[in-house]
């Protein structure tokens, strides 16, 4: 009795659907809000909020190393070869849940030769007797889920999000390698203007122990001077040692970043390395602007529009699913009886319905689980927003605060220029001991590295800056269309 009701409920439920052919389980997906368009608290004044970086960002240092460099690396990073590889098998898992929107259909050929026992039951009703002989077939058979309720196509767009995060991280790695990159090459170039600051101050320094020397010997000096002016050559020269050091290492990690051997030589000194140039002004849009020019907040938004899609998947198990299977073939004991139309034989269905009764409650905590990673993937993407609207901010106040910390070093480096001048010329006249002479000099050596530093940490900031932004990441056009509505039906 219960079973004939449940048969004709299953029945009036399959007619339903069937006639709606409109339900799909799970609900559309919808982007989450953008932040609200307020501009970055320390954007500088006049800052352009329109303008996009080009897809190729470094270009506006305007330097050939540096564009020589980046093209090198993604083209033979090992890492991005790995993302690129990363997306195709996100592609082709798609391909694979699509598939499951087609009807399946397979050939199949054998030949077989079996000998029943005369002593069964079989054998005995037919009088003694064994069945043997040869069993030639070929024929082929297709299966169908009939997709009513719309479970396999949140499949698809499941697996179609997570393919379009796969391509926002391919983005996020690239973007990430162009600015490690990017830091890298300053850093050295940085470094290359305090090497050629210190071979001019070890220069000086080898002129002022040998006019010290002199002095010494004409009886005008005294040998504490003649040693103080062997310690601050000898200084010079290791803190010359200790740059070239950090140079060698940074080196050896722009060849890595590149793809090449670490004992590569890539940079060449430049005809003015003690010359650094000025930072170029990157142009800062509005935050809410970030969703589509980050690659994480894009993956991020992709993510989310998946783990929407499992819901969907998840709450179709507990309706119906209807599969249509069959076969269409020929057999025979001869091979060249096989082509006779007797020898045909196929079969259409059965029109299966699974429809499940009792499960312990397996759907039901499969769905509370689809549920909690789909409020985990929204508080994962809130943090990465708010990461991204830090490392603006951050990014926008290094550049104010170095540009200020800049003027007020070039203020500092000029006097401490001048004070050397004025101590060595009253040391000349007799007027001055050479301790006035040392200490100006550390001074004057060390307010032009210093000034260098800062000038390599403003480069760094604007890398920083357009890394934040997402640089001149493109995204394609339906990542576009997920992290900016996602308001894309299941298809």
């Amino acid at each position: 009795m219960l079973h004939s009701a449940l048969k004709r409920l299953t029945l009036a439920v399959s007619v339903t659907l069937a006639m709606t052919g409109c339900a799909t389980v799970g609900s559309d997906f919808q982007a989450p809000a953008n932040v609200a368009d307020a501009s970055f608290r320390h954007l500088p004044q006049g800052g352009t909020s329109a303008a996009h970086l080009p897809a190729q960002w470094w270009t506006v240092f305007n330097d050939a190393t540096l564009n020589r460099l980046e093209e090198a690396a993604l083209r033979d990073n090992p890492s991005v070869k790995a993302a690129a590889q990363r997306l195709l098998q996100a592609q082709e898992q798609a391909g694979v849940a699509r598939a499951n929107q087609q009807p399946q259909l397979s050939v199949n050929a054998g030949i077989s030769n079996s000998r029943t026992s005369a002593e069964t039951s079989q054998g005995l009703a037919l009088g003694g007797r064994a069945i043997k002989g040869n069993n030639y077939a070929v024929g082929s058979s297709f299966s169908y889920e009939i997709d009513l309720l719309g479970r396999v196509r949140r499949l698809v767009e499941a697996s179609d999000a997570q393919a379009l995060a796969a391509e926002a991280d391919r983005d996020g790695v690239l973007l990430m390698l162009s600015s490690q990159l990017a830091t890298t090459y300053w850093q050295l170039r940085g470094l290359d203007a305090e090497i050629a600051i210190l071979n001019g101050a070890l220069d000086t320094r080898r002129e002022t122990e040998e006019l010290v020397t002199a002095r010494f010997d004409a009886g005008l000096s005294n040998e504490l001077d003649v040693s103080r002016a062997r310690i601050e050559r000898a200084n010079a020269q290791a803190d010359l040692h200790e740059v070239q050091r950090q140079r060698n290492l940074l080196e050896h990690s722009l060849a890595t970043l590149v793809g090449a051997s670490p004992s590569a030589m890539l940079t060449a000194p430049t005809a003015t390395p003690a010359v650094l140039p000025a930072p170029p002004a990157i142009p800062v849009g509005l935050p809410a602007s970030l969703l589509a020019q980050r690659p994480d907040l894009a993956g991020s938004v992709a993510t989310l529009r998946s783990a929407n899609a499992q819901i969907g998947v998840a709450e179709g198990a507990f309706y119906p699913s209807f599969s249509l299977t069959g076969n269409f073939g020929f057999a025979s004991e001869s091979l060249s009886n096989l082509a006779k139309g007797d020898a045909r034989q196929f079969s259409v269905g059965p029109l299966a319905l699974s429809l499940p009764v009792f499960d312990g409650g397996r759907n039901k905590a499969n769905l509370a689980i689809a549920k909690a990673k789909y409020e985990e993937a929204i508080a994962n993407h809130q943090t990465k927003l708010l990461t991204a609207l830090r490392e603006v901010e951050d990014a926008l106040s290094d550049v104010q605060q170095r540009q200020q910390q800049g003027e007020a070093q070039q203020a500092s480096q000029v006097a401490a220029a001048r004070g050397y001048l004025v101590a060595r010329a009253r040391y000349e006249r007799g007027v001055s001991t050479y301790l006035d002479v040392t200490d100006a000099q550390r001074s004057a050596l060390a307010a032009d590295r210093a000034a260098v530093q800062i000038n390599t940490q403003r480069l760094l900031a604007a890398v920083s800056v357009a890394r934040a932004l997402g640089a001149g990441w493109q995204p394609s056009p339906q990542l576009a269309q997920v992290a900016q509505n996602g308001n894309l039906k299941a298809q």
